[in-house]
């Protein structure tokens, strides 16, 4: 494993620490990706993972330093005020943090803010405002365009970013030397290997990875404050989980535009685009799959012969997928109409695996009541274009208010 204070990078921004804020302001529109906290014990299957979040930065008067693989260790002299993000995970962290507005970019921003916004509206004080946001995806990675946002901090993976189209090293190196350093990392998404060159590339945790971003905006109180409330939340539910061999089958698909194959997805693997379904514990009908990359596709011929009890629609609460067409097509269809979880009217909405800190809270809450609503309470019915389902103040496996509280800045520390 690197010692990242080895590979130090010094950047000096320059203004005021961004005050706290209890929306953000936003700043184009694009489509859907087809192609844990200090003690919360992750453990599935054996498995354990218990998130503990990165050492505290080190700081010398205004200056302070954030350590992240494979960046290393990253020195600022004030917190970003102008935040470049690709994936929504690192808008809801800076969201989350009250730095929301600060951020200039993020991945497709009507489909990443109506998502995050339907999770919000519970919150009060709390939104995104995505419009404006520029979609640093929507041709490639054009190097242009970081240079045209001139952002104090690249919260993305220089590794990832080495391995686009139309980028090299040196294009990564350069951005770091002329604009901002990179503070990011992709691959713990899956676990997935690195790109060539990156043999001691560290994985995080979701909420390992969202401390460093913390550590980046001077906010580690207010990261330890929303990780136990994640804490809290796992272990509520981990202490009710029926024995393994009661609980019910599930897989995470997304139907194809055409209706006629799906996409695939582990739910209990490691990585942080899991960290909504892993806690949960399901038994994945295709566990024993191995579809050599991040993901894969079945047809439904697969889909009978795992037949799982529950259907768990991965961008079903996005605003690029309706969930009235997607069960229309499965019962339609011969093979469809007679899956388990389509017979008993168990395919459900789920969220997105680029999955900050508040989106990852709900979307644990909502696999829970999908899956186990014995236990949690059943999952209310939703309608396309809505916002999270409202439920019941006595039902909720988290507090909203506390969660508002912690964003808005109004919480004792």
């Amino acid at each position: 494993m690197r010692d990242l204070t080895d590979n130090t990078r010094r950047r000096f921004l320059t203004g005021a620490s961004v005050a706290l804020g209890t929306a953000i302001a936003g700043c184009s529109q694009g489509g859907a990706d087809d192609a844990t906290t200090p003690t919360a014990d992750d453990t599935v299957n054996g498995e354990t993972t218990t998130e503990t979040g990165t050492d505290a930065p080190s700081s010398t008067e205004s200056s302070f330093t954030a350590s992240l693989s494979p960046a290393g260790e990253v020195a600022f002299d004030a917190v970003p005020e102008n935040v470049f993000t690709v994936f929504p995970q690192y808008l809801d962290m800076a969201v989350a943090l009250g730095h929301g507005d600060a951020v200039n970019s993020v991945y497709v921003p009507e489909m990443s803010g109506t998502t995050m916004n339907h999770y919000y509206h519970h919150l009060d004080g709390v939104s995104v405002e995505w419009e404006g946001l520029q979609d640093p995806l929507s041709d490639g990675l054009p190097k242009e365009l970081l240079y045209e946002l001139n952002s104090d901090v690249h919260l993305a993976d220089p590794a990832w970013a080495s391995a686009q189209d139309g980028w090299s090293q040196s294009d990564v190196d350069e951005v770091d030397t002329q604009l901002a350093p990179w503070f990011g990392n992709f691959y713990s998404g899956t676990n997935e290997s690195p790109p060539e060159g990156d043999d001691d590339y560290q994985y995080y945790t979701l909420w390992e990875l969202f401390g460093a971003v913390a550590d980046v905006f001077q906010e580690r109180e207010r990261y330890e404050a929303l990780a136990q409330v994640h804490t809290d939340l796992v272990s509520t539910i981990q202490a009710d989980l029926p024995p393994e061999e009661e609980r019910p089958t599930a897989v995470r698909v997304t139907l194809s535009r055409d209706g006629e194959s799906f996409w695939t997805y582990h739910l209990n693997e490691p990585g942080y685009w899991l960290a909504d379904t892993r806690p949960l514990g399901a038994r994945d009908a295709f566990a024993e799959e191995d579809w050599g990359g991040l993901w894969g596709t079945v047809d439904y011929e697969a889909m009978l012969e795992a037949d799982p009890d529950v259907v768990l629609h991965l961008w079903g609460m996005t605003p690029n997928y309706s969930m009235a067409d997607t069960r229309e097509k499965l019962e339609s269809n011969s093979a469809g109409q007679t899956l388990t979880a389509v017979e008993n009217d168990r395919v459900y909405p789920a969220g997105m695996r680029y999955q900050g800190p508040i989106m990852n809270l709900f979307q644990i809450e909502m696999g829970a009541k999908q899956l186990y609503p014995d236990v949690f309470g059943e999952w209310p019915d939703y309608e396309d274009g809505e916002h999270y389902p409202e439920i019941p103040q006595a039902e909720q496996l988290f507090d909203r208010q506390r969660v508002a509280d912690i964003v808005t800045g109004a919480f004792d520390e």
